[in-house]
């Protein structure tokens, strides 16, 4: 009897210690209980964004294309947009992906994956403004979503006032009741949000142009290498641009490189 109390006990221990090797299940999601924990921001269509509860869109069918590829179950995790990066590092998420450009600043943090789709950086106004180009930004207040590269961006205009908003369609809200000059933001909502809001328009020209990725801890250079196989074959198979052409017409400025 007694040796029997000793091994359970030394079975006990073991499952303490290895978790996933007895049926258990890390709180950050990470690949050994085989599941994929992508963090997103839901309020970038039609990249990310809700659907009753469930959050939809390009880069989640990306994703779960991708961890099909790798053998995993994705976890949509999402949260505010600066948040995302921190989740990564930190290990709460194995993956950001919410339309996010690849910077300098970001690659400090994260490693980045392949490239999977191009994508511009656009200003909305309101029908009748002042304001024509890029280089009409100098000295007006502009609006963007805290943490993104309109962002970032637009503190280099100079005499601007950049106000940060948690949210895009926030930004976009203070347009129409002229509480600024003008917002920042990517091509894609950018369509969306001016379609469903009377006496705005895109300007013509572009105020930048950039290239999204997933963004992945730093150190986990095997993840990465996983990642870039898949996107390869998602590329190759065509999956990857029926993903897009599902949510983005084919006239669009946005498309898979």
């Amino acid at each position: 009897m007694k040796m029997k109390k000793v091994v359970s006990m030394l079975l006990v221990a073991a499952c303490t210690m290895g978790l996933a090797a007895c049926g258990g299940s890390s709180d950050s999601g990470s690949e050994e209980d085989n599941t994929l924990v992508m963090a997103t921001n839901a309020e970038f269509p039609p990249y990310e964004y809700h659907e009753g509860d469930e959050v939809v869109g390009i880069d989640v069918d990306i994703a779960s294309a991708i961890a099909e590829e790798l053998g995993m179950e994705l976890k949509v995790e999402d949260m505010a947009f600066d948040s995302i990066i921190p989740a990564v590092t930190s290990g709460k998420a194995d993956i950001g992906a919410a339309g996010m450009t690849v910077t300098p600043d970001r690659e400090e943090s994260v490693a980045f994956t392949d490239t999977y789709a191009h994508a511009t950086q656009v200003i909305i106004v309101k029908e009748g403004s002042e304001i024509a180009g890029p280089d009409d930004l100098v000295g007006k207040t502009i609006g963007v979503q805290l943490g993104t590269t309109g962002d970032l961006y637009a503190t280099d205009i100079e005499d601007a006032t950049v106000e940060q908003y948690n949210k895009g369609f926030e930004a976009v809200q203070a347009l129409t009741q002229d509480k600024i000059d003008a917002v920042v933001i990517d091509g894609e909502p950018a369509k969306e949000f001016v379609a469903e809001s009377e006496g705005l328009k895109i300007l013509d020209e572009a105020f930048t142009e950039e290239d999204y990725a997933i963004a992945v801890a730093k150190d986990n250079t095997e993840l990465v290498d996983k990642i870039n196989d898949a996107l390869a074959t998602l590329k190759e198979s065509g999956e990857l641009d029926e993903i897009i052409a599902k949510y983005i017409s084919a006239d669009s400025e946005a498309a898979a490189e």
